[in-house]
């Protein structure tokens, strides 16, 4: 439930852009670094939170992350200008980086060691259910009642949680820290340098186009509500699909499909430029961009679990500091070209971004860790 309400408080903006945008007296580009800023703070948090979290009890570092979520999306709801809605977003982004940095160390300690895998994986449902429903509830849900009404009703939603996690969290003691200078040391290691440039290039690419679908859509495409709302529901539904499809894949073609993927995506994005005026086809190519773009986190969980085998948790730490990163520099990259030039140059510069992604993966070697 924490997942799922992390994941939606972080994308929400994406499906709310154009009236956060009107309300705030920002650009369109302006509204999307709400992903960049909460970005920038997931990043300092997920390389820092290891080393602060082991003074306390996980449980209630856990439940610390949850009250500034909470604190988050209640800023946000009131927030009466731009700025304030930043710092609201900042806030949000500590608690994705904390929560990110420490889940993998954290099932690891609620359950046996042969529940793991399976623990983790409903972890993870937590997000593939919000992918599938944030954005079409939050857009249909923004048009009835407006954006501020969105965050102010999953706020009743994170006290119930906040609730849940005090009533069933066991006493988790405080263990030995991970330095911040271990997470980074294993940049030293040829194939993780590799590694995190291609995950960084291929997170990148993909949000500087994914934060601003709603203008591309609205303009472009000339959706309605209703129409913006179905078309992001099948985005998100189909991540169900990429998420089994490269389960069944991975075993065999791990590296054949970070290298491939972030190319399919690439011509996608460039493919909904050159159908954009046509509803139908734009559907077909945005369930076909929900269905690689889920793939590839799942592709980069299960490289971690083979190339940082030894150093798991500040492998896990690096990964998602360097996804949120991403994410930053992606949303941010968008923005300034939506505003500067066109949307046609922002999904242009997503295809470069995810190219470059597939050329630093090459064929799997430069990213295979030592025998």
């Amino acid at each position: 439930m924490c997942v799922a309400l992390l994941i939606a408080s972080e994308f929400m903006p994406v499906s709310l852009l154009t009236p956060i945008a009107t309300d705030l007296h920002a650009t369109q580009g302006m509204a999307g670094q709400a992903i960049s800023v909460s970005g920038l703070f997931a990043v300092v948090t997920s390389l820092f939170i290891a080393t602060i979290a082991s003074r306390f009890d996980r449980r209630h570092v856990l439940l610390a992350l949850t009250v500034v979520m909470l604190a988050s999306l209640l800023l946000i709801a009131s927030a009466t200008n731009f700025a304030v809605f930043m710092a609201a977003r900042a806030l949000l982004g500590i608690t994705v980086g904390g929560f990110w940095a420490l889940s993998t160390a954290t099932i690891m300690r609620l359950v046996p060691d042969a529940a793991v895998p399976k623990a983790l994986g409903l972890l993870y449902t937590g997000n593939a259910v919000a992918a599938a429903f944030a954005a079409p509830i939050g857009s249909y849900v923004g048009g009835l009642i407006g954006w501020r009404g969105v965050f102010w009703a999953m706020a009743p939603f994170v006290v119930v949680n906040l609730i849940w996690q005090w009533a069933s969290l066991p006493s988790m003691p405080p263990q030995a820290a991970t330095p911040v200078r271990k997470v980074l040391g294993l940049l030293k290691r040829p194939h993780v340098a590799f590694a995190m440039l291609g995950v960084m290039l291929t997170f990148a690419g993909a949000f500087s186009s994914f934060t601003y679908f709603r203008p591309f859509l609205e303009a472009t495409t000339g959706v309605t509500v209703t129409q913006l709302s179905l078309l992001l529901l099948c985005l998100g539904a189909a991540g169900f699909l990429g998420t089994y499809g490269a389960s069944m894949l991975i075993g065999r073609h791990l590296y054949a499909l970070m290298r491939w993927l972030p190319l399919a995506l690439a011509a996608v994005t460039l493919a909904m430029l050159a159908v954009g005026h046509w509803l139908w086809a734009v559907g077909v190519l945005m369930v076909a961009w929900g269905t690689l773009n889920s793939a590839i986190p799942v592709c980069w969980s299960t490289w971690l679990s083979k190339g940082v085998a030894d150093e798991p948790e500040s492998g896990g730490g690096l990964m998602v500091a360097a996804i949120q990163l991403a994410i930053m520099l992606g949303g941010g990259l968008g923005g300034l070209l939506l505003d500067g030039v066109s949307i046609t140059a922002t999904f242009v510069g997503s295809a470069v971004l995810l190219t470059a992604a597939a050329g630093s993966v090459g064929s799997g070697e430069r990213i295979r860790p030592a025998e």
